[in-house]
């Protein structure tokens, strides 16, 4: 990271006055849980060495300079005149973030800012979150405003609802705000509780494996499952009216409304809360028993599950699972992120890691004619400034 900090240090001082501050924001890997934070679910997710730093000093009235140095390009806007929306330009995350925040404390002045990232766009680690916290953590450092955590991610998530149109649940920009080194996070997404479970892997990697393949579709139908979810809730709240999210449900009162459901929303309600039993289980796997064998299981489960019953998965992210899946010393894999592309998580010995490069690569190689990236990634700190 201190190469990144120097390029944006370096860049900042060659485009605007002043001596900047420094601040950075994490990605995120989640081992387990997907599809459930909107669902008032439970996730296990890790803030990541992979970063999002900003280079930024404050001007003396509310407009805000932003160049993004991995796209080169550059961005000017005024606090008093912001759209309502703007779809998925870089920009849009920014200029979100800041409107919100804006809502509830008092910003003052703009800033002058430049920002770089290490964190791949696209690949399911999460870089809008990492730049929406790192944006409003920023802003409201420069304004003298004391930091609330779980402001900063709520603010970052609201961002992605009303702004940019996406809408995702808390686990991504909760998870940049609050990470632990050396700890993953179970979260309960209803009542936004953490508990940090220890990842102390003793001769084990956590490795993500980018497919390369960023599908259009995702944000839609991202949008179209959680619809899916709420059209699923209605129908169960027939028999019990105090529903509110299949968080709630149990696989029990899905085969009691089988002839209300759809076989859509019974699909996705079955994947919701199975996913939630996997979470629980496999955090007290690693809690109170460090099992890598069962958390790999589960693992393996919850692709399958993604793939058949939430139907969010693709050829290339099945492709990485079943290559995964035939090298000796791979724990678990499963895809990670929102889906149709992106990346798969992989629980892999340190004996295996060479084989599983040359075994996955060889593989998607052959069937998709490109190599995947791979980030082999350790857990990292939440938000914070670099002094």
């Amino acid at each position: 990271m201190e190469h990144l900090v120097a390029s944006v240090k370096k860049v900042f001082r060659s485009r605007f006055e002043g001596e900047p501050r420094i601040f950075r924001a994490p990605g995120r890997i989640n081992l387990i849980g997907e599809h459930t934070d909107y669902n008032d679910g439970f996730v296990l997710p890790a803030a990541i060495d992979l970063q999002t730093v900003v280079a930024c000093a404050a001007r003396d009235d509310r407009k805000f300079a932003v160049y993004a140095l991995d796209k080169d390009e550059y961005s000017e806007f005024d606090l008093e005149w912001l759209p309502q929306r703007e779809l998925y330009t870089w920009h849009a995350y920014v200029k979100g973030t800041i409107k919100i925040l804006s809502r509830t404390n008092p910003i003052r002045c703009g800033a002058n800012i430049v920002v770089a990232s290490t964190v791949p766009i696209g690949a399911g680690m999460s870089s809008s979150a990492a730049l929406e916290v790192a944006i409003g953590y920023s802003v409201l450092s420069l304004n003298q405003i004391p930091i609330s955590r779980l402001d900063l991610a709520m603010a970052g998530q609201a961002a992605e609802h009303e702004f940019v149109g996406t809408k995702s649940g808390i686990m991504d920009q909760f998870t940049s705000a609050s990470g632990r080194k050396g700890y993953a996070m179970l979260l309960d997404c209803r009542n936004l509780t953490v508990e940090y479970i220890g990842l102390d892997f003793t001769g084990a990697s956590l490795i993500v494996c980018d497919s390369g393949v960023h599908h259009e579709l995702a944000a839609s139908e991202y949008n179209l499952r959680r619809e899916e979810c709420e059209e699923a809730v209605d129908v169960l709240r027939l028999a019990n009216p105090g529903l509110t999210h299949l968080r709630d449900v149990s696989l029990e009162e899905i085969d009691r409304a089988l002839d209300k459901l759809s076989s859509v929303q019974i699909k996705r309600a079955r994947h919701v809360v199975t996913e939630n039993l996997r979470t629980l289980e496999g955090a007290r796997a690693l809690a109170d028993q460090r099992d890598l064998q069962l958390f790999g299981r589960l693992m393996f489960q919850s692709h399958e599950s993604l793939r058949y019953d939430f139907e969010v998965s693709c050829a290339e992210l099945d492709q990485l699972v079943d290559s995964a899946r035939n090298v000796d010393g791979v724990f678990g894999s499963r895809m990670m992120g929102g889906g149709f592309g992106g990346s798969t998580i992989n629980l892999v010995s340190h004996e295996a890691k060479e084989h599983f490069f040359e075994a996955v690569s060889d593989d998607y190689r052959r069937v998709f004619g490109h190599e995947p990236a791979f980030y082999q990634v350790r857990s990292a700190d939440g938000a914070s400034e670099i002094t």
